[in-house]
């Protein structure tokens, strides 16, 4: 049933709801996906954003919508069919793994208590040298692992991911890309991969839940200190005042008022006093369980100066301001009442210098880097077209590294490893070095943050040398440039808590960035989005930016983009699918200075984010 956008806009502005062009696509991909006309997603939108006090369409909004609403609903409509009926009709991938599982056992159980009939199947012989396998894979070509028949023998390719026109459309660059051919050295480059960290980098699993509120509590308050100092010591501030002698001097001086109100006027010359400024350390944070606004602020002192003190905050005299919750920042007001801080500054941020390149860094030659992140299947089919046609873009294009970020939502570890075998096999021949970043999405995996690296304990031999899995986030050094890796969705998370204020045109997406530059950590924000579960010792230890990084890969379901921050040049790749259609992936070139050369240039030469 084909959904009509300009119907489904004129039933939404019956009620007043405007939403913009790329949202009405995803409101149409919603509707395809759940069987949904557009009188009746009109509708149910119209009661969901009544039912969450929502004004207008957002991208949030319809995530939310997606997540909390219909994926609940068909979960509820299927769990009732499956009980109703002796019969499934389409199943997922999840269901289709559980059939195939179930059958085998059984045929293997019935198999080791009957004797097979003359026409039956031959039982395989096993001997030590050639023992039986639950399902035998390995002979199979890489494509031939993600076939459509190894899940389904029914399972067909996306009709819309099939029939697209736009493949290889350049969306979005930055320097000189319009005019380069892209490709790396074809496995000719000396790559000096590492990772970084201090004291030394997430390598393994670690025990998590076992947290307590004083040992958060302990590791945000080194957070305030430490930015507090860098702070203090930047802008060369004397001292910081502690938020409670500023309430307890304004009190006494609102006595001081009513002691000398009968007194006459040249006697109130020293009550002014209270009109002088104040500056304070601490941390952003609203005083109730809702969303940050601009009347909603407060500021949480610092241990050291004002034990942990929280005073209200206005922000009506600062021209320009962007906040959010878990924000350490330096504020210089006046406190005329004791009850409320009248902020008329707001210190910036700053930022970690960059790395110094040594010789021992590798060769300064230019090298192409490929960045991608899933999903690598499209939202209505089982099949891994949009990864297969990834890797056929690999070994055409050849690049020296290959950053690839996982967001696998089967449960099953072996359909993770047939994917792991399949891009390792299949760009074998491209020389590409491969960096897989896992993702809190992945259901296979640890689901805490931060997150420790993929292990594959059976990773042939051959390929050990160009195959590295690192944490979620990480720092990866690679011939002396920096980047700055995660597969969580910060832009998302902050962007939806973030509040600002300018006077000119502001762009979110760059306030975000720096914030996470300048706060000098991968998830500055808290309390954070309730589906992150953040182990706060390891948080402290191994989400941390070292150095800034030259270049910042975040990942978003928002829209794709290449910017330069502060000097480090920030992309979101997008994600391979979007729903039922292809997305985007990332290239870059970049090109080193030489150690020890004078002064810094951004050794990021071109960018372009690329439609897969």
């Amino acid at each position: 049933m084909a959904v009509s956008a300009q119907l489904l806009v004129e039933e939404l502005e019956i009620f007043g709801l405007e939403c913009e062009e790329a949202l009405v696509e995803k409101l149409i991909e919603l509707c395809a996906l759940y069987g949904q006309n557009e009188e009746g997603m009109a509708g149910e939108l119209i009661a969901f954003c009544t039912s969450t006090h929502n004004d207008c369409v957002t991208a949030e909004t319809l995530n939310s919508f997606e997540h909390e609403f219909l994926s609940k609903r068909l979960s509820k409509a299927r769990l009732g069919a499956s009980k109703g009926s002796g019969h499934a009709g389409a199943r997922d991938i999840v269901s289709i793994q559980e059939l195939i599982e179930v059958e085998e056992e059984e045929e293997t159980l019935l198999n080791s208590y009957t004797t097979p009939s003359k026409g039956s199947q031959k039982r395989a012989i096993t001997t030590p040298e050639t023992p039986l396998t639950k399902r035998s894979v390995s002979t199979r070509s890489p494509h031939q692992l993600l076939s459509p028949s190894s899940f389904s023998p029914s399972a067909t390719p996306s009709q819309k991911y099939s029939s697209r026109s736009n493949r290889g459309e350049v969306v979005a660059s930055f320097g000189s890309a319009q005019v380069m051919s892209w490709s790396g050295r074809e496995g000719a480059s000396n790559i000096s991969l590492k990772v970084l960290g201090y004291p030394e980098p997430l390598t393994g699993s670690y025990k998590s839940m076992f947290q307590k509120l004083p040992d958060i509590r302990e590791v945000l308050t080194c957070k305030i200190e430490e930015l507090g100092s860098e702070l203090k010591e930047h802008y060369k501030i004397e001292a910081f005042t502690p938020v409670l002698v500023t309430a307890q001097v304004c009190f006494a001086v609102r006595h001081i008022d009513q002691m000398l109100s009968s007194c006459p006027k040249d006697c109130h010359s020293y009550v002014y006093l209270r009109q002088e400024p104040v500056t304070l350390l601490g941390q952003i944070g609203c005083d109730s369980n809702g969303k940050l606004n601009h009347k909603s602020v407060i500021l949480e002192g610092d241990r050291e100066h004002s034990s942990g003190a929280q005073i209200p905050v206005d922000l009506s005299e600062l021209k320009e301001y962007s906040l959010f919750p878990g924000q350490v920042v330096v504020m210089e007001g006046i406190n005329t009442t004791g009850r409320k801080l009248v902020a008329t500054r707001l210190y910036e941020g700053v930022p970690l210098p960059f790395h110094q390149p040594t010789e021992e860094d590798g060769d300064s030659e230019q090298i192409m880097v490929l960045v991608a992140c899933g999903p690598y299947t499209t939202s209505d089919s089982i099949t891994f077209d949009p990864l297969l046609d990834l890797i056929t873009i690999i070994n055409h294009d050849r690049p020296d590294v290959c950053i690839l970020s996982c967001l696998l939502t089967s449960p099953f570890e072996e359909v993770f490893k047939q994917c792991l075998r399949t891009i390792i096999e299949g760009t074998r021949s491209s020389g590409s070095h491969l960096i897989f970043v896992p993702s809190l999405r992945d259901v296979h995996h640890e689901p805490v943050y931060p997150q420790p690296p993929f292990s594959c304990s059976d990773l042939p031999r051959e390929d050990k040398k160009r195959v590295q899995f690192v944490s979620e986030p990480c720092t990866l050094c690679i011939n002396g440039m920096i980047f700055g890796l995660t597969s969580t969705d910060l832009l998302l998370h902050m962007g939806a808590e973030e509040i600002s204020s300018s006077s000119g045109t502001s762009d979110r997406f760059s306030r975000i960035l720096k914030h996470i530059l300048t706060q000098r950590s991968y998830y500055p924000l808290y309390p954070p989005q309730e589906d992150m579960a953040i182990d706060y010792e390891n948080f402290y230890a191994y989400a941390q930016l070292p150095v800034t990084p030259d270049v910042f890969i975040a990942p978003s379901e928002l829209r794709y983009f290449v910017k330069d921050i502060l000097g480090c040049i920030c992309v979101n790749p997008g994600r391979l699918t979007k729903g039922q259609v292809g997305g985007t992936f990332g290239r870059l070139y970049l090109r080193r200075q030489a150690a020890g050369a004078e002064g810094r240039r951004s050794p990021c030469t071109a960018a372009q984010v690329v439609r897969i």
